[in-house]
């Protein structure tokens, strides 16, 4: 499948901004099973320069400052995408690498430890404790494929939580969605992401788009696509296997991959700073297109 990426990122503020700085993460990777063909950023008012740079993670990422007073920031990157079938996760057959063998290998592989260790340990976003650990103890065991238990524990994500627009923010403290099981794909992530870290193995948050297919008979709306999150867990001689614990599913073709890190903060869309004061507003739009 190919596809365009179409993302447009709006703030307007109440009042003039002086100077602004900013990190742009949304520049599609290239992996084994994904090629970004095309990639094209226009932010307005137009910045003097836009630095490209390759983060700790391998992300590809774009600095820019403006120094005049503006009210209106826009930025709109295009990008041209394609999934290949034959390599897609869809068809990744699971590992029979039991949790008791993997975490073995993860603290007796001094090499293996170390490539992993930053997705095995609390993030600014994803930390834990007993409740937490609690929550995911009956989808761990050591005689289990890590596979298993990790698909296992997707599934119980995505039976017993609540995809809820709005009810969360990007600071939203894991304990909060476990008590209220509701909230969005970032929330079930850094949830799945906690649980898989408590019990000793490596998972890393993926941030990207999932191309969303409208109701029968009904076109597809413009701008009603979405950014989406998923996790990907290392399981020994077998490497990072993807899961959606949001919609229960092994990530495939309609899953396009735009970043990874430990957790949301270390790939959000726009990470900014603003020298101003008052309220503003923001608006996204994202389009998946076919071509």
């Amino acid at each position: 499948m190919k596809y365009k990426l179409i993302h447009k990122t709006e703030y307007k503020y109440a009042e003039a901004v002086n100077n602004y700085h900013s990190l742009v993460c949304l520049t599609p990777r290239t992996l084994p099973d994904q090629l970004c063909q095309d990639f094209s950023i226009k932010i307005t008012p137009e910045p003097a320069q836009i630095s490209e740079r390759v983060d700790f993670y391998g992300n590809t990422t774009h600095y820019f400052s403006l120094h005049s007073p503006h009210k209106t920031l826009t930025v709109l990157t295009t990008a041209i995408v394609e999934r290949l079938k034959e390599r897609t996760g869809s068809l990744f057959i699971p590992s029979s690498v039991t949790s008791g063998e993997a975490r073995e290998r993860l603290t007796s592989d001094r090499a293996t430890k170390i490539s992993v260790l930053e997705y095995t340990l609390p993030s600014p976003q994803v930390k834990w404790d007993a409740e937490v650990r609690a929550f995911a103890s009956d989808c761990f065991d050591d005689q289990v494929p890590l596979y298993e238990c990790i698909a296992k524990l997707c599934k119980k994500i995505y039976t017993e939580f609540k995809f809820m627009p709005d009810f969360t923010t990007v600071n939203t403290p894991i304990k909060e969605v476990l008590a209220a099981k509701k909230g969005v794909c970032q929330d079930f992530s850094h949830l799945a992401i906690a649980c898989i870290r408590s019990f000793g193995f490596a998972a890393r948050y993926v941030s990207g788009y999932l191309e969303t297919l409208p109701p029968p008979g009904k076109p597809k709306l413009q701008g009603s696509d979405a950014s989406h999150a998923w996790i990907s867990v290392f399981i020994p001689d077998y490497g990072w296997c993807d899961f959606d614990p949001t919609n229960n599913v092994v990530p495939g073709e309609r899953h396009i991959v735009t970043a990874w890190g430990r957790d949301y903060s270390d790939v959000p869309p726009l990470k900014g700073i603003i020298f101003s004061y008052g309220k503003h507003t923001l608006s996204v739009e994202v389009d998946v297109i076919p071509i």
